[in-house]
């Protein structure tokens, strides 16, 4: 029972974590920030919201702004939920390398 209420709750974080940044972002013209897979530890005080990043070469970049910015994000965040969750979650993010790691991956067969 507790593991499908951690999984609602994270799908919905992530969800609004994602909008969040589609609104920020938008300023920013050419730049694009999704969050790719968000998890929620079992006493539900901490997400871990791992974030994808186009153009890549911005990601450690952006990944920097995020982080020094992560007050205001859960301050949004808080606004957007909390009417659904009694606590809002410590945010952690990390940038999620996957698809620039398949892109890496496709690269070296299609060079054999």
């Amino acid at each position: 029972m507790q593991e499908t209420r951690q999984n609602r709750i994270a799908r919905l974080l992530q969800k609004e974590l994602s909008l969040i940044f589609q609104s920020q972002t938008r300023q920013m013209r050419g730049m694009m920030v999704s969050v790719t897979r968000a998890k929620v530890s079992p006493d539900l005080s901490v997400c871990t919201a791992y974030l994808s990043v186009f153009p890549s070469e911005k990601g450690a970049e952006t990944l920097k702004n995020i982080t020094a910015n992560e007050k205001s994000v859960r301050f949004e965040l808080g606004r957007r939920v909390g009417k659904q969750l009694r606590i809002i979650p410590e945010l952690r993010f990390f940038l999620d390398d996957s698809l620039d790691y398949l892109e890496h991956i496709d690269e070296l067969l299609k060079g054999k």
